[in-house]
């Protein structure tokens, strides 16, 4: 399937809106967990902190993301996806607002915290909500949608940069909040509810309805506990197409992190670059990512889901360790972009692990690996820093190429999607 034929599939039967809608809301999301870290230096000088209390800052922001996953992963069985993604919206806008009028340090840190807390509960229902309305073309709409999170990852701090000088840095920040608002208002209008209402019998309807009176009523069984919904999602984990993928993905996600988190730092210290180059270099890498998160569908739809991820996961393994020996800033920005091309594992991954998921824990079981995946990913960052405080920056990038090469190799043992969620949906009944 060539792109411009997803791309029309993505468009159909009115379901281009919530495409739009959801992506929209990704790149003020995940560009604004990158916005904040670009105003930092004007933190530091007005709150008279360190680097240490900036990056607790930082890590504060990501914690509390990844410890949102799961429980976000049951509000879905629960509440629904329109409901997790416009609240999360309007949470986040309040955050900023905590960010952005702050008074001391400790303020600041609490916004923190509550920022990575509101966007933690878009992610799951992100990605839930993509693969249900696009079953057909899940890669290529979850793809979209994180390419659309990758510009607004390299747009929204190179846009910070540029402004914060003149406007300050309080500006800058609570500059996201109408943008939240707007993408919150377009999310509750047009994406699908899905909401659970149980009935006199022992039998419960889920309701889906747009913001016109169009509703789909199914029937299904009694709604489960929480308790049973977690115990059941903890067991899908268990099945092998699950736990290679996932073991993959956080194996990425944590050279990811501990690359994103010093890339800037190593080429200005050891390439000498000028640090609005470096950040440039950092941004050509999240474009990279854009690229081949677009064209990730459509490559996944002719080779499948195995060479796809496995093909892609291997050509990082060259890039990062090519770093260290390239001088030229051509080379450079290229390797950047090829580096940036690990992006493009995501919406296949993404829409693999959902897919094979049963369906009756699909939001319990996908915020569970969440939460898992960042976790770990966190320490990607701290375990580079420490290389890096020891003298060993240059070294951390072979140590990410190898991890690199490991989940290419768990990728390549995956089992096709059809087979894994028969098996996991036999075991989890």
């Amino acid at each position: 399937m060539g792109t411009n034929t997803a791309v029309s599939h993505l468009r159909g039967d009115g379901r281009g809106w919530t495409l739009i809608a959801i992506a929209l809301g990704w790149v003020f999301v995940l560009g604004g967990r990158f916005l904040v870290p670009a105003v930092l230096p004007q933190v530091k000088a007005t709150f008279a902190v360190g680097n240490l209390g900036v990056g607790v800052a930082v890590t504060l922001i990501w914690a509390a993301y990844a410890l949102m996953q799961s429980p976000a992963g049951v509000l879905i069985d629960r509440l629904g996806e329109q409901r997790l993604l416009t609240g999360s919206l309007l949470l986040t806008g309040g955050t900023v607002v905590i960010l952005g009028i702050a008074p001391v340090f400790i303020i600041f840190l609490f916004g923190c915290g509550a920022f990575g807390f509101a966007t933690g509960l878009y992610g799951p229902a992100r990605g839930t909500a993509l693969s249900r309305t696009f079953p057909n073309n899940d890669s290529a709409a979850i793809g979209a949608t994180l390419a659309a999170g990758s510009l607004g990852s390299a747009i929204l701090p190179l846009t910070a940069g540029v402004l914060v000088d003149t406007l300050g840095w309080r500006t800058v920040v609570t500059a996201l909040v109408p943008l939240l608002v707007l993408a919150s208002v377009l999310t509750h209008r047009v994406v699908i509810q899905t909401y659970v209402s149980t009935s006199t019998s022992t039998s419960t309807s889920i309701t889906t309805s747009p913001a016109s009176d169009t509703s789909e009523t199914v029937s299904q069984s009694q709604t489960p506990s929480i308790q049973k919904l977690i115990t059941s999602g903890v067991r899908a984990l268990r099945h092998q197409g699950v736990a290679l993928a996932g073991a993959a993905v956080a194996l990425m996600l944590f050279a990811f992190q501990g690359l994103s988190a010093f890339y800037v730092t190593y080429l200005v210290s050891a390439k000498q670059l000028d640090q609005s180059l470096a950040a440039g270099m950092l941004a050509l890498l999240f474009i990279g990512g854009a690229v081949t998160q677009l064209i990730a569908g459509p490559i996944t739809d002719r080779f499948g889901e195995r060479i796809t991820l496995t093909t892609m996961t291997a050509l990082g393994v060259p890039a990062l360790i090519a770093v260290p020996f390239i001088d030229d800033l051509i080379l450079l920005a290229i390797v950047s972009v090829l580096i940036g091309s690990r992006l493009g594992i995501a919406p296949v991954s993404n829409a693999y692990i959902i897919a094979v998921l049963p369906d009756t824990v699909t939001g319990t079981a996908w915020g569970t690996l969440r939460s898992g995946f960042f976790l770990f990913a966190a320490t990607g960052s701290t375990i580079v820093g420490a290389m890096a405080g020891r003298g060993l920056l240059e070294e951390s990038f072979f140590l990410l190429a190898a991890i690199t090469a490991v989940a290419a190799v768990l990728y390549a043992r995956l089992p096709n999607r059809e087979n894994t969620h028969s098996d996991a949906d036999t075991h989890v009944s």
